[in-house]
């Protein structure tokens, strides 16, 4: 196995040592983190978690402009630079348990995208309240309707790709900073002819810290899809 794993992170300082412990009892398996410059010292803890595992950790500190499409691409680039067959990008809050690593990666024998589905099977989501499922599969179904996607899950942020295919993206058409990012990889993933596989997850709110889900980030989430639709 030769995958390397993108972790974004802002303020997890208090989930990020004990995902990294968990992903690195899966062999093969290496992480970047890329740090969106967070005061609460995440990117410290990034630096001694670099130090202790130098071959299977690394870390990007980024400064300016913050948001999570800003910090994958970033990410995302670092993983294809580092010849890695299987590249993943998961969030840091441990919602994305690193126990379904193997079931994706031996998923993507047979497609270019593999997705870890909350909807694939009913709603696969512990400790939501009830607006936030209904927000969720509402935006889903918006999202399938306005773009044309096919999966149950757009707005998952655990992936898997192989490397091939993430190189194919049009990296220069991707234009959102926030969670929008992860509808306009999908996209253009279905654009570029990607076979796209969905796996059973269960989704579990984050242990520790504050979601990072905003008006703003809702408000581009509702006009992204449009802006796809009416992209030639």
């Amino acid at each position: 196995m030769n995958a390397a794993i993108v972790i974004a992170t802002y303020n997890e300082r208090n989930n990020l040592g004990a995902l990294v412990s968990a992903i690195l009892e899966h062999a093969g398996y290496r992480i970047i983190v890329v740090d969106d410059h967070s005061p609460d010292g995440t990117g410290d803890l990034a630096d001694d978690l670099a130090a202790t595992f130098p071959d299977r950790v690394s870390v990007i500190h980024r400064t300016g402009a913050r948001g999570l499409g800003r910090s994958l691409m970033a990410g995302l680039q670092r993983a294809l630079e580092s010849g890695a067959d299987l590249i993943f990008q998961m969030d840091a809050d441990f919602s994305h348990d690193p126990k379904y690593l193997p079931d994706m990666a031996a998923a993507a024998t047979d497609a270019d995208l593999v997705l870890g589905s909350r909807y694939l099977r009913g709603v696969s989501v512990v400790n939501w309240p009830l607006h936030r499922i209904i927000l969720s599969s509402f935006a889903n179904r918006y999202i399938r309707t306005i773009t044309g996607l096919d999966v149950t899950d757009c707005t998952t942020g655990f992936r898997c790709w192989r490397r091939e295919a993430l190189a194919r993206l049009p990296v220069e058409r991707l234009f959102s900073d926030g969670y929008s990012f992860l509808v306009e990889q999908l996209y253009f993933a279905r654009r570029v002819g990607c076979r796209i596989r969905e796996v059973p997850i269960i989704f579990v709110e984050r242990r520790e810290g504050t979601s990072k889900i905003s008006s703003r980030v809702l408000l581009e989430s509702a006009i992204v899809p449009w802006r796809l639709r009416l992209k030639p």
